[in-house]
């Protein structure tokens, strides 16, 4: 069995000599002008010799608060930003500013800079000669040169292209046109003109509109468009679309078919030759129509004595006999 022994000798430490404020030791504390004549003192207790001490050797090798917050100020990528672009611009604005306080060399600069452009903008190869003109009739060509009233020669920089094609697309014959410059001095118009589908027999007289129901331009009568055909009635041009797809119904009854009536601008009527007339509901009057034609087509029923077939009511079609019939059925009537 073992026993554990405690160790009662003290341990021994080094003692080393200190040196307190009272009692400076003249070996390691010198003057900065003794350094290189006097010669420290070993101190016995510690057993090295101390090294002599120079008053850069005691400076704080630390920058200043303000070099440092200059520094930190200097890496901030804002205040860099600031010294190389913001301090040169706002130099240079102050220097034009007072510069051009003078109303006299404001005035002399902003003249030599209208001479300038004047001379840029009047040179040969900018100079507009003439305007040609492509896609358009020769009545609308006039109309064209005469809404844009431009006297040539003139500089293509003071001729306005957006203005100038919104100006010739007002045109009620202009669908669409495109303005440009071409090389030689020449304004070019392409124009894309509009084709007249129907004319449309209205208060004022006849006018002739494109499949979407937009004017075209007017006509002095019928027999200026005389293979188109003919619509009447007030709002007869809100439905030209309608219009048209109830003349490629009748397309089977041909030349009977003399045009179509707008009804209260509601329905149409079918005007035929013979003094016949459709009447067709306001719901769906192309069916109506074709139900109409298959009917002829099987019975003749438009080559009876007949003015009117009234198919308003699709479930009750009905028909009105012209007067020579009525005469007829009554004397049938009377014998029977």
């Amino acid at each position: 069995m073992f026993k554990i022994r405690r160790n009662t000798s003290r341990r021994v430490e080094p003692t080393f000599a200190r040196h307190t404020a009272a009692e400076p030791d003249p070996g390691l504390y010198t003057q900065p002008g003794d350094v290189a004549q006097t010669k420290l003192q070993p101190d016995p207790n510690l057993g090295v010799e101390p090294r002599p001490r120079s008053a850069a050797a005691r400076r704080d090798p630390a920058p200043s608060k303000t070099a440092y917050r200059l520094q930190r100020l200097w890496l901030t990528p804002l205040f860099r930003v600031f010294l190389r672009t913001g301090v040169p611009a706002f130099a240079t604005a102050l220097i034009a500013g007072i510069y051009l306080s003078d109303p006299q060399k404001s005035d002399a600069i902003v003249g030599w800079f209208a001479d300038m452009r004047q001379s840029i903008q009047e040179r040969p190869e900018f100079m507009l000669q003439s305007m040609s003109i492509e896609g358009a009739s020769s009545d609308l060509s006039d109309d064209i040169r005469e809404v844009v009233s431009m006297d040539f020669p003139i500089s293509s920089f003071d001729a306005d292209l957006g203005a100038l094609r919104k100006t010739i697309e007002e045109l009620d014959a202009v669908a669409a046109a495109e303005v440009r410059v071409r090389p030689g001095g020449v304004l070019q118009v392409v124009v894309k003109e509009r084709v007249p589908a129907v004319v449309w027999r209205n208060r004022d007289g006849f006018d002739l509109l494109d499949p979407q129901g937009r004017l075209v331009a007017a006509a002095s009568s019928r027999a200026t468009a005389a293979q188109l055909p003919v619509l009447a009635g007030d709002g007869a041009d809100q439905k030209v679309p309608q219009a048209l797809a109830l003349f490629a119904a009748a397309a089977p009854l041909g030349a009977r078919v003399i045009g179509l009536m707008r009804m209260g601008e509601r329905r149409w009527d079918v005007v035929l030759d013979r003094n016949q007339r459709i009447m067709l509901p306001e719901v769906a009057p192309v069916a109506a129509l074709e139900r109409v034609i298959a009917l002829d087509q099987a019975e003749d029923l438009l080559a009876r004595d007949l003015t009117v077939i009234d198919m308003r009511n699709a479930s009750r079609p009905t028909i009105r006999l012209a007067q020579g019939a009525v005469a007829e059925l009554k004397k049938t009537r009377s014998l029977e």
